[in-house]
């Protein structure tokens, strides 16, 4: 690991895993993985957009949703196995702090976290056909960084979300790492923690960067391994002092956690 200690929130290096198949097959995969993608859009999501649109049934998707994220695992050649499932109680609301270095991550959260869950995704996202119109319909905010008074509308949002029981996932890096990296985090997760009184879970994720990391443009099979830990409590904690502390807590915890790679 790199000569940064874990409990600074700076750039963090680790070992990475090769796959022993062949980068033509993990090419053959990774166009594989996306036409998949495509066809689950156009095929399922695009008419049923329309048809729960008029009928003013959106959240409707939300189970189709869950559906298409594990369907498209499972062709990534995406296996997942959970730990410290026993770290979140069904009946609260959590925020999920995880690291992100794959779109494996993303579908592997929504689905595995056993939560009603909504996401924080970049306003990129936006811009996908079919894609971007179906976020708001099951509750996945677009961030606008660049913009201030339009992330404190979206966080607003997420908050509101939150009231209707719903637990939020959080890619604090703010972007998918390179390959072993945990870059330092961004604040957006812990004011909404501290906003709505709600303990955050720190989420570490592995393996998704060898399997499909970003700018590899390879997909190789494998097994996901997403660590829930324990809760950090932010109920009577003064975000004012305090909210540094509990980034670094989180942030120590999922750190420790992926160098035992």
């Amino acid at each position: 690991m790199a000569e940064t200690t874990i409990g600074e929130n700076k750039k963090l290096t680790f070992p990475v895993k090769q796959s022993s198949k062949s980068r033509f097959a993990g090419k053959l995969r990774y166009w594989w993985s996306w036409f998949v993608a495509g066809s689950l859009l156009l095929i399922v999501a695009t008419p049923s957009l329309i048809v729960l649109g008029i009928i003013n049934r959106r959240m409707w998707l939300y189970p189709l949703a869950k559906w298409g994220a594990r369907t498209w695992l499972r062709a990534c050649g995406a296996t997942v196995k959970v730990t410290g499932s026993e770290n979140v109680d069904p009946n609260r609301s959590y925020v999920f702090v995880s690291n992100h270095r794959s779109y494996l991550d993303t579908a592997t959260l929504f689905f595995y976290a056993g939560q009603k869950m909504g996401l924080v995704a970049k306003r990129e996202l936006l811009k996908v056909p079919v894609l971007g119109q179906g976020m708001n319909f099951v509750n996945i905010i677009a961030i606008d960084r660049s913009n201030p008074e339009r992330a404190m509308r979206s966080m607003k949002k997420a908050r509101e979300v939150m009231d209707k029981g719903y637990s939020f996932g959080v890619f604090v890096e703010g972007t998918r790492a390179m390959l072993g990296e945990l870059l330092p985090f961004k604040k957006g997760a812990f004011h909404l923690a501290f906003q709505t009184n709600s303990p955050i879970i720190p989420v570490a994720i592995r393996n998704t960067d060898w399997m499909m990391g970003k700018r590899t443009g390879v997909a190789y099979s494998g097994e996901i391994e997403m660590v829930l830990l324990p809760p950090i409590e932010t109920d009577g904690r003064d975000p004012d002092t305090e909210l540094m502390a509990v980034l670094n807590e989180t942030r120590a915890a999922i750190a420790a956690e992926l160098a035992k790679e």
